[in-house]
């Protein structure tokens, strides 16, 4: 069974910290992912179960949205193995 996946994107650096932190004590997920996209957006990417990462999710845009804008957050069930490949940052080798 492939691992969902979660996505928060803040408009504020504290509070994508604040969603980061609040995903992994909510859940069992891991941080996959956390990019300073620029203008003040950075996203959090999390892996792990779907309830799991649904809760992370939910659990973060309640904290973040406490600190700062929340500008989107989603859930992806079981992303398609492409995907993946946004992730793998050592080339898939």
């Amino acid at each position: 069974m492939r691992e969902a996946m979660g996505m928060v994107e803040t408009r504020s650096l504290n509070a994508a910290i604040e969603a980061a932190d609040a995903m992994v004590k909510a859940a069992n997920v891991k941080i996959a992912d956390f990019q300073i996209v620029g203008s003040g957006l950075v996203s959090v990417t999390v892996t792990g179960e779907v309830a799991a990462v649904t809760s992370a999710v939910e659990a973060a845009k309640e904290r973040a949205g406490s600190v700062a804008e929340v500008v989107s957050a989603n859930v992806v069930a079981r992303p398609h193995e492409e995907v993946d490949k946004l992730f793998d940052f050592d080339g898939g080798e």
